[in-house]
């Protein structure tokens, strides 16, 4: 089944990738992004586009951009189920309808994404999928998050955190490295994995990445009730590794 995985460029959608690679239902063949139509960034995460397209070379794989314009609705009315509110997007679904139609024409069958336990989010994308005769995959699908964060760690993957949602954990855990440290040390009112959008984190080195991404750590903006660690493409390493 040919099929798009939901790339945030973050832990769990490379987890999710890891996972399918696994089952032979599923070929993934390229790589969905979502990034601000005005600031060329990630998402939520807030991760250059640049990166992102360094983090698909490695992996191997198309990455699928697609443009979001601006909109407001990231403050769920119910933070403890799903961190973004879904009553209201109608840019949003607009703009995803349009992408899914034409990932339909050419072919794929199956968006893929590395939700883990919320109900409401799963819901809400098997809809619009279905408008569009696809059908949503989620490999982590209710698997432990201390599990998963374990996995992670003891696999080879490496990240660090470059948001975090202020009101559930310390702007201080901004660009902290995502090992067993980080594991240890996270309050026990956070979910481990920042399932509830809790923390947003960019993948650099892994199991399946041909090499590492290289990056350095620049500036730190909070944009209320978030802070973000901008991070920028490492020109430099990328020349010394040519």
């Amino acid at each position: 089944m040919k099929t798009l995985l939901s790339w945030s460029g973050g832990k769990d959608s490379a987890l999710a990738l890891a996972a399918l690679r696994l089952d032979r239902t599923y070929e993934v063949v390229g790589l969905l992004t979502t990034v601000s139509e005005q600031h060329q960034r990630v998402s939520m995460h807030g991760v250059r586009i640049d990166l992102m397209r360094e983090q698909a070379m490695r992996l191997g794989l198309p990455l699928i951009t697609i443009a979001m314009p601006r909109y407001q609705n990231f403050a769920s009315p119910n933070p403890d189920t799903c961190p973004i509110d879904l009553s209201s997007n109608n840019t949003y679904e607009q703009t995803m309808l349009s992408a899914f139609a034409d990932a339909r024409k050419s072919g794929i069958e199956a968006i893929a994404f590395g939700d883990i336990y919320l109900e409401d989010l799963r819901r809400y994308r098997d809809v619009l999928l279905a408008q569009s005769g696809m059908r949503g995959v989620y490999p982590l699908w209710q698997r432990g998050t201390a599990e998963l964060l374990r996995e992670f760690i003891t696999n080879g993957w490496r990240a660090v955190v470059v948001c975090t949602d202020d009101q559930r954990l310390a702007p201080t855990w901004i660009g902290r490295e995502i090992d067993s440290r980080f594991a240890a040390d996270l309050p026990e009112n956070v979910d481990p994995c920042g399932e509830r959008g809790e923390y947003h984190s960019f993948v650099y080195d892994g199991p399946l990445f041909a090499e590492a991404v290289p990056f350095t750590r620049s500036h730190v903006v909070t944009r209320a009730p978030f802070t973000f660690c901008d991070l920028l493409p490492d020109v430099k390493r990328e020349a010394v590794a040519s």
